[in-house]
């Protein structure tokens, strides 16, 4: 019987130690080495894991620029949102490179649909979420490319950078925006985008996404585009483009002139962080008859002296 245990017990001890060798091999065969600079970069990377950069984490993107370092001497294509030029550049140190400056970009949201300017027609009563909502109708507005104001956007938002105004009921980005795109993946109806925060923190765009035609648009919001083209026959820069009824503003070659602004009939180009424009006085009757009396008496010396 004593020998039968310890039989057994040396057949598992040597099976062990042969397992063992061999798995040690196989280890050693198969190993990953990892380049030691990919601490080092994701040592600099916020840790925000966000996603903004296409990755699904810092550590991903951190793999991701050391491997395009390594094969294409070159960090085109890579970006860190949140940690923006700050943070690119002291990757690109790490990995002997140079990186150049990107324009830090902000989400904007292209709806103006207020609870005033587009007045409920209709009462939802379900869950409270736009992906849900948007399969399931229009939108108590009745635009169907309208913000739903379930925020949506809110929730999938690391940065408390954007919020519903209660008495909008829209969502609104503030100056905490890292322009992770979380939140342009989160809206259903892609009515988030995000864009250059321009000269000066001053942007223009339009303020709406509706492809209806113009009838059927102002039923719905009086704010909406309608597709009149007046927008794009005014700008002198060919940065106004027209598709499906809708104006879009490209902002590389947009100049913020705000001639656009001027001509919108229905108001749907919005104008951000621009100073209050110089409203010119109107010539009343009375200015024009003090105008044409001080005329008349500057040339009747001139007459009588002919």
């Amino acid at each position: 019987m004593n020998e039968v245990i310890l039989f057994a017990l040396l057949t598992l001890g040597l099976l062990g130690t042969v397992a063992a060798v061999i798995l040690y091999f196989v280890a050693q065969k198969f190993k990953v080495i990892e380049d030691p600079k990919i601490d080092l970069v994701d040592d600099v990377l916020p840790k925000a894991n966000c996603g903004g950069c296409g990755y699904p984490g810092c550590r991903s993107f951190a793999e991701a620029l050391v491997k395009s370092a390594n094969e294409n001497h070159s960090l085109d294509g890579l970006n860190c949102p949140v940690g923006g030029n700050d943070v690119m550049k002291s990757a690109a140190d790490i990995l002997g490179l140079e990186v150049e400056e990107q324009e830090p970009l902000i989400a904007v949201v292209r709806c103006s649909g207020s609870k005033s300017n587009s007045p409920a027609k209709i009462n939802y009563d379900g869950p409270s979420t736009c992906a849900f909502a948007h399969n399931l109708y229009a939108g108590e507005g009745g635009c169907p490319h309208g913000c739903l104001g379930l925020g949506d956007c809110v929730v999938s938002c690391d940065f408390d950078a954007i919020h519903i105004n209660p008495e909008t009921g829209l969502p609104e980005v503030n100056e905490k925006c890292v322009a992770c795109g979380a939140c342009v993946k989160a809206c259903p109806r892609g009515i988030i985008e995000l864009r250059p925060k321009g000269k000066k923190d001053r942007r223009i765009f339009v303020s709406c996404i509706n492809q209806e035609k113009g009838g059927v648009a102002k039923k719905n919001c009086e704010v909406a585009c309608i597709g009149c083209s007046k927008c794009f026959k005014v700008c002198p820069f060919d940065a106004i483009t027209m598709s499906n009824n809708l104006a879009y503003i490209d902002p590389v070659k947009c100049k913020l002139c705000r001639k656009c602004v001027v001509v919108c009939p229905t108001n749907s180009i919005h104008e951000i962080n621009f100073p209050p424009r110089k409203i010119k006085p109107e010539a009343t009757a009375e200015t024009v008859e003090t105008t044409k009396t001080m005329a008349v008496k500057h040339d009747t010396p001139n007459e009588n002296k002919a």
